[in-house]
């Protein structure tokens, strides 16, 4: 078994800062990319950021240069920090990892989601 468990959501102004973060645990053998998709009321889940192994890391457009997307190998954790907040940034923020468990099974990981509000 593997969890992904996000903290960090919560409701802030616009122009202001969050940081969300997941850990994964359980039965893994590596994680070869973690990060992190959103999704708004009535609109699909989309990619925000994701960080390779590596360190290399990707944007979704809409968030580049706001958002920051680092990852601790050691803890299994990925962070977002989320600053220059937008209210279009309002979304449900669900963790992804993509993993090999312990039985050199790979596979895409959820967490459950954490909401973040942005009031204008």
């Amino acid at each position: 078994q593997v969890q992904l468990v996000e903290s960090g959501g919560g409701l802030v102004q616009a122009g202001g800062s969050l940081r969300l973060s997941c850990a994964a645990s359980g039965r893994i053998f590596s994680i070869n990319t973690m990060g992190w998709y959103r999704q708004a009321p009535g609109k699909q889940r989309d990619l925000v950021a994701h960080i390779t192994s590596g360190g290399s890391t990707n944007y979704a457009d809409s968030v580049k240069g706001r958002f920051t997307i680092s990852g601790d190998p050691a803890k299994n954790t990925v962070y977002l920090q989320m600053n220059s907040l937008k209210p279009e940034d309002t979304a449900v923020y669900y963790c992804n990892a993509h993993i090999v468990t312990l039985e050199y099974y790979a596979m895409d990981y959820w967490g459950k989601g954490t909401l973040v509000t942005v009031s204008s």
